[in-house]
């Protein structure tokens, strides 16, 4: 699509794309850091996932964890729930940065539960969740983390007590595509920008930083808000960089069930509720997760999703019940939880709480270091969107936060130290956005991948799936947000349907009902490399052969 010539253009040394943990992190690092910085949002700074986050960071503290614990021991059980996709490098580098960056974090002004009892003073709350083998999960206003570390973040980027003044956001714009100077060979020259009336922006900057999010949103039913639109990681595949690990979504095994079609974002029921003692039952009363994982209620999530998907089979129900009753405290402990319930009749003191799966967090995305790069020169992404090696096949819970956090900061530190020198940014753009793409139904995407794509999916629903959305598809009459939106969901479904559907085995939060038992011979990741002219082209997990996928 040929978009009309720049209103107004801008330059930064550092755009980033999203407001959440793993942007405003990096922003406050490369504002201290003396780089230029502009932040760009398609709403309020606000609106983005982080707000969402329950359960807590999981972190073995220097000062404060449980006698036992270690890093090495948060590294195992990380690398037991990846489903053998996680690289175990990464995944040490990562956590090993972990304390540091909680910290930093509480400099910015981040408030955490403080422990209670004797010889608690100055110590940190503790929870543990699902496949954590430790209490090792900090979290601040019970479970309300996620808003605390937003509010602390944004707070920070506000406040003109640095020396170099608040953090420039740009709200209300929609990232279009990535600028690369020299055509689509050279490094990052910017970022095309579009604003709710249709005026189209150029961010002129030799490095842009995704922080998007992931694309919940290609389902019908999730946590994730209305922004996860996979944007991030689309921009990404059309300016040349690599994806990976795509069809690992995972879904949630206690989102608040509120009636049958419930469309949207629905309530999350945090794991630390199973952490402090709820278990899961059927309708009738009998327990879900018995004999199912020797955690029981407190396996991967992967494991719990999937018991709770066969159970909800196998008795007819389209939901399970997460029975909190002898829980003392449940509404001081879990406020947010106890909200959503009240809203529907349920009183966790007294009433089991309806719950089902629900797509929650992706755990591929663009393929990264340790640092934040991708394979293109000057684009860098952090946070879901991108691939880091910590989660494989499937995320441990509360890592996601963590990653952020640490990612974020390396990010900005790997930028100022590449940018030592002057960087001639092109003198002429390019205006054709979208790379060829383009979008199909929002609702019909929603509802193919919810059928084809979501817990248990076989060759046939995939491909059903892949030819609905492919019918479907048809170029928009101009550019708007809703096009961005809607192009990136029809790509990244193509791309999940593509790798799901290369993937021949179930691991992880990839379930196969046609191909049920793990084979070794995938054990490694599945990457989609190119994309341009509208189609994808897919390197399987079990080979080297390279197809087309249209």
């Amino acid at each position: 699509m040929t978009g009309p010539a720049a209103t107004w253009e801008a330059r930064a040394d550092l755009v980033v794309v999203g407001s959440g943990v793993a942007g405003m992190t990096a922003a406050l690092e490369a504002r201290d850091l003396g780089l230029r910085v502009l932040v760009v949002t398609k709403d309020d700074a606000d609106a983005g996932s982080t707000r969402w986050a329950q359960g807590g960071i999981a972190v073995v503290l220097e000062d404060g964890h449980e006698p036992g614990d270690s890093v090495d021991r948060h590294v195992a059980d990380t690398l037991a729930a990846a489903g053998g996709l996680a690289d175990p490098a990464a995944v040490g580098s990562i956590l090993a940065d972990g304390p540091a960056a909680v910290a930093a974090l509480r400099r910015r002004g981040a408030v955490f539960d403080p422990a209670e009892g004797v010889g608690a003073a100055g110590a940190l709350a503790l929870t543990r969740e699902g496949g954590h083998t430790a209490f090792r999960v900090v979290h601040a206003g019970g479970d309300a983390t996620g808003a605390e570390v937003e509010r602390a973040l944004l707070a920070a980027a506000s406040s003109a007590g640095s020396s170099a003044g608040p953090v420039a956001m740009l709200t209300g714009h929609v990232a279009v595509e990535v600028v690369r100077a020299g055509g689509d060979r050279g490094p990052v020259g910017g970022l095309w920008v579009l604003d709710d009336t249709g005026r189209l922006g150029l961010l002129r900057a030799p490095a842009v930083l995704l922080a998007t999010g992931g694309y919940g949103q290609l389902f019908a039913s999730t946590t994730n808000p209305d922004t996860a639109t996979g944007d991030g990681v689309a921009l990404a595949l059309r300016a040349g960089a690599v994806a990976a690990d795509l069809e690992f979504v995972q879904f949630h095994p206690t989102v608040l069930y509120t009636g049958p079609g419930a469309r949207g974002r629905r309530p999350l029921v945090t794991e630390a509720v199973r952490g402090h003692g709820a278990v899961l039952v059927d309708s009738a009363g009998h327990r879900v997760m018995a004999g199912e994982h020797p955690l029981e209620d407190l396996a991967p999530r992967d494991v719990v999703s999937a018991a709770v998907t066969r159970r909800l089979a196998a008795t007819g129900t389209r939901c399970v019940y997460l029975d909190a009753t002898a829980l003392p405290g449940f509404a001081r402990r879990f406020p947010t939880v106890f909200a959503a319930c009240s809203a529907i009749g349920v009183d966790p003191a007294a009433d089991p709480i309806p719950v089902s799966p629900a797509a929650h967090y992706c755990c591929g995305g663009v393929v990264t270091d340790v640092d934040g790069r991708t394979g293109v020169a000057g684009l860098y992404a952090a946070g879901e969107v991108a691939r880091s090696g910590l989660h494989g096949a499937n995320r441990l819970a509360s890592n996601s936060l963590l990653e952020g956090l640490v990612v974020g900061r390396r990010a900005a530190r790997a930028v100022a130290g590449e940018l030592t020198g002057p960087r001639r940014l092109p003198a002429a753009v390019d205006a054709v956005l979208l790379g060829g793409w383009a979008p199909a139904d929002r609702d019909l995407v929603q509802r193919a991948m919810s059928r084809g794509a979501a817990i248990g999916r076989d060759g046939a629903g995939l491909a059903a799936a892949s030819d609905a959305i492919e019918a479907a598809t048809a170029p928009a009459p101009g550019l708007s947000r809703a096009v961005v939106e809607d192009t990136a969901m029809t790509l990244l479904a193509q791309a999940v349907l593509a790798a799901a559907g290369t993937r021949t085995e179930s691991r992880g939060c990839h379930v196969r009902t046609d191909f049920p038992r793990t084979d070794d011979t995938y054990q490694r990741s599945s990457l989609l490399v190119g994309c341009s002219g509208g189609a994808l082209t897919v390197r399987g997990a079990a080979d080297e052969q390279t197809q087309g996928v249209a």
